[in-house]
């Protein structure tokens, strides 16, 4: 029994583990809603239903959102600390590709977030819109998309490290490690200067996302 108590060594691992899980599911469950719901509501919505919901709506998601990304990033952190010395490449692409999400949600989304917000509420109480909300919304959601982009591939090796023996990658070469950190610093350059292009959608982004995670395993497996 001394082995599982919580507050050994063992049982503090596992905690950090379960605050990490928990953050996670509501960071990225609220990634999902952002991308896959409200985007596509308000695509829809009447102007009025739309700059509510900016106002009302969307702050409080992007307190809960922004937060989670935070407590997932610093658990994480503590793990790698922790079990530094069991690192594979799965555990480290995973933490890369989770490390510039979280860095898309507090230097990119929420940023360009709290211009559209301010712009709506502005717009509400009879003033005039921001001029800089024109820009900042395109920001924020091409960010947005990224991340969703990258939380497939950042899943898949994050699962794999913890539930297949050694790792799916364990092998890997340094060649193809670089070439899948190069991979990733493209489309993260693009999501800071570049466009959606075929992320626009949802459809897109999920087919995007498979592939990409398709394409970095090829990448580790086969170089």
């Amino acid at each position: 029994m001394d082995d599982i108590a919580l507050f050994t060594m063992g049982g503090l691992d596992f905690l950090f583990r379960w605050l990490h899980f928990v953050a996670g599911i509501t960071w990225i469950g609220l990634l999902y809603y952002f991308n896959f719901v409200q985007a596509e509501y308000f695509k829809e919505a009447e102007a009025d239903h739309r700059s509510g919901a900016i106002q009302k709506l969307v702050p409080r998601a992007l307190w809960w959102f922004r937060w989670a990304a935070m407590f997932t990033f610093l658990s994480g952190c503590l793990l790698l600390a922790y079990r530094h010395q069991i690192l594979t490449f799965d555990i480290v692409i995973g933490a890369v590709l989770g490390t510039l999400m979280f860095l898309n949600v507090w230097l990119i989304i929420w940023p360009n977030q709290k211009i559209v917000i301010a712009s709506a509420t502005q717009v509400a109480q009879g003033g005039e819109a921001l001029p800089e909300a024109g820009a900042a919304a395109p920001k924020a959601a091409l960010a947005s998309r990224t991340n969703t982009l990258f939380s497939l591939p950042m899943l898949f090796f994050m699962g794999s490290s913890a539930h297949m023996p050694s790792g799916l990658v364990a092998d890997a070469s340094m060649p193809a490690l670089v070439i899948v950190f190069l991979i990733i610093l493209a489309l993260e350059l693009n999501a800071i200067f570049g466009k959606q292009g075929p992320l626009t959608s949802v459809a897109g982004v999920i087919h995007m996302g498979i592939l990409l995670t398709i394409v970095l395993y090829g990448v580790t497996a086969l170089l």
